[in-house]
């Protein structure tokens, strides 16, 4: 896939995503409430991502961008005899 076909794709569910809002007043409570659902699945998803994500750089790196000298991985050596 392409760069232009992916952003093609990415328009063509914008519109929908669009089409789908402006009549989303008219639409049936059933339609309503599993549209709302979609959206907090999604909503979900990327709130989850980004905690995982800032959790994960956080961990790594400092507030300062530069890694923690404390979170170094150790080399296990087999013990002495």
């Amino acid at each position: 896939m392409t760069s232009e076909d992916f952003l093609k794709e990415i328009q063509a569910i914008g519109e929908k995503f669009l089409l789908k809002l402006q009549k989303l007043p008219k639409a049936d409570p059933v339609e309503i409430v599993s549209f709302s659902v979609v959206l907090l699945f999604i909503a979900t998803v990327l709130v989850l991502t980004i905690i995982a994500c800032s959790c994960c750089c956080y961990s790594c790196c400092g507030c300062d961008g530069r890694p923690d000298p404390r979170h170094k991985k150790s080399r296990v050596r087999p013990a002495a005899r």
